[in-house]
């Protein structure tokens, strides 16, 4: 039996290392690898990444940043199913302060040390509690480009997309502090996962994109 093809969009900033708690050995994936092109909107960003997908009607994978670009690939090609994961489905499940941010240009203003070292703030913010979690966080960050998080930043506050697609599954846990629970509607919901649950709650994620990819 063909297995389905997976492709998986990771966090803002972010790679595979988010994933590396999760079994795939079952599965045919491919992550997605990010475009550091900016300056142009998150459907002609997602446009940019369809030619890493090689087979036609893929399963897609997205986590936070990479769920709102999965979201706009799966409307210009056709996919078997979406799976978000601490994300949103469309520009309405954001906070009501992420769009009043995104009318301003304060996102160019904070210093880009903020954007690419951890503290206490970053910590709270993705609920990472362990000295690996942490470090894991750290190691992002450190590895990621200012100026792309930057723009990408202001591309979500200011995304207008209000299509949910059909074909999505979203998973989403109840204290994410990024992207609060209270804004949105899922599938599926992870008793205080915060927005880092994919490493820290890998096993109760794991579980639903099991039961999802049979």
């Amino acid at each position: 039996m063909l297995k389905s093809p997976i492709y998986i969009l990771s966090g803002l900033g972010a790679d595979e290392r988010v994933f590396k708690k999760l079994d795939f050995t079952n599965f045919q994936v491919t992550f997605i690898k990010w475009e550091q092109t900016i300056g142009i909107s998150l459907k002609d960003y997602a446009a940019l990444h369809l030619a890493q997908i090689k087979e036609s009607n893929p399963i897609l994978i997205g986590l936070s940043f990479g769920g709102i670009i999965a979201t706009e690939i799966a409307q210009q090609i056709p996919i078997k199913k979406a799976i978000l994961i601490s994300s949103v489905k469309n520009k309405l499940e954001l906070p009501c302060y992420f769009k009043w941010l995104g009318n301003t240009n304060l996102i160019n203003f904070i210093p880009n040390y903020f954007l690419t070292q951890t503290n206490f703030i970053s910590n709270w913010l993705f609920s990472v509690k362990t000295i690996d979690e942490k470090q894991l966080l750290k190691d992002i960050l450190n590895d990621s480009n200012p100026a792309y998080l930057k723009w990408a930043m202001q591309g979500i506050m200011s995304w207008r997309n209000e299509i949910s697609i059909n074909n999505a599954v979203h998973i989403h846990g109840s204290k994410d502090r990024i992207l609060p629970y209270r804004f949105l509607k899922c599938n599926y919901t992870i008793k205080n996962g915060g927005h880092f649950m994919v490493y820290s709650q890998y096993n109760e994620v794991m579980a639903i994109l099991s039961k999802e990819l049979q």
